[in-house]
């Protein structure tokens, strides 16, 4: 906990600098909801195919969900989506002239969530 997926287009393969922008993540998810960082797992799922309303081709997608155990206010989750959002922003080097789709969410784990 907290569990970080972040989907992202092949377009942004060689653009988004998916370690460091992880390394970077992790402390400010810590910091910002009280936790450790060896606590913040970040996994990373490719999207081969992606479109975005009526565009042709040519737009990326960036979607970073972070989902963690219930108890953090509302105020707080909004305060680390918007931080997340300027993180990936500052990670996302010159690469080809596409629109990139940025988003995030934060979000409460189901209470079935488990973990060993």
């Amino acid at each position: 906990m907290p569990q970080i997926t972040v989907d992202y287009s092949a377009e942004l393969d060689d653009s988004f600098d998916r370690r460091g922008f992880a390394l970077a993540l992790h402390p400010l998810v810590a910091e910002t909801v009280t936790t450790k960082i060896a606590a913040c797992k970040t996994r990373f799922r490719r999207i081969e195919d992606f479109v975005a309303g009526d565009a042709a081709a040519g737009d990326a997608v960036l979607h970073i969900s972070i989902a963690m155990l219930p108890g953090r206010s509302e105020e707080t989750k909004a305060r680390l989506t918007s931080s997340v959002l300027e993180l990936a922003a500052a990670h996302l080097g010159p690469g080809p002239d596409v629109t990139v789709h940025a988003s995030a969410e934060t979000r409460d784990l189901d209470p079935s969530y488990d973990k060993r």
